[in-house]
């Protein structure tokens, strides 16, 4: 049976928390968190924070490729 370290060490837990961090994004900017307090404080790298945001920006453009 799967322990809490087993469970955290699978693939599916790692993709869930990443999911959940960039989910979280949107959120702490408009709490007016800059895009590096919210890198910091999600662990994450500026660049991921940048791409997230941007990623919300360009599906409601309506250019289907």
């Amino acid at each position: 049976m799967f322990g809490l370290t087993d469970w955290r060490q699978t693939k599916f837990y790692q993709e869930v928390k990443e999911e959940t961090k960039l989910d979280t994004i949107p959120r702490l900017l408009k709490l007016g968190l800059s895009i590096e307090q919210i890198a910091e404080a999600l662990e994450l790298d500026v660049k991921q924070v940048q791409q997230a945001i941007q990623k919300p920006g360009e599906e409601g453009t309506g250019s289907n490729s």
